[in-house]
């Protein structure tokens, strides 16, 4: 860490797949959500931006209406599916966008979601939004996200 003389700012080298990331955030409150509040890249040589991601089952259909839990669960695993069908993975997230139809449900499972990122050492920038409906009723969150390497 590097904490500069005038201020809180800090920074912290890591690795995003092969390349050099750093990450900048003058406080550390977001820590336990699992989020920076800044990637900086540089030397990626690809970038992967993925839709968003629902409780939709590999039929086309949308799976566990009414359960915030399971439908973050199964997000995550499509998100992870669609990056690794692109040979990327959850570590080479850089920034994820999260849209749900109820915000006050997902942060109730939401250790579902920082203890999966962090578990996979992914460490992107974040936004959370409510939304008044998604692209299905039954849908209660999508996650996009983008990842580089």
């Amino acid at each position: 860490h590097f904490q500069a003389d005038e201020g809180l700012l800090y920074l912290v080298l890591c690795l995003v797949g092969s390349e050099m990331c750093i990450r900048d955030s003058p406080w550390t409150w977001q820590d336990q959500y699992g989020f920076v509040l800044a990637n900086d890249v540089s030397g990626a040589t690809r970038t992967l931006i993925c839709s968003g991601q629902t409780a939709i089952d590999s039929e086309g259909h949308v799976a566990h209406a009414g359960d915030m839990a399971a439908q973050l669960k199964l997000s995550l695993d499509n998100l992870e599916t669609v990056l690794g069908h692109a040979d990327f993975s959850l570590a080479d997230v850089v920034r994820l966008t999260i849209y749900t139809t109820d915000v006050d449900a997902l942060l109730e499972v939401l250790a579902t979601l920082v203890g999966r990122l962090k578990e996979a050492e992914c460490r992107a920038s974040q936004t959370l939004l409510g939304v008044a409906h998604l692209a299905f009723p039954e849908l209660l969150v999508e996650i996009e996200a983008t990842a580089m390497k």
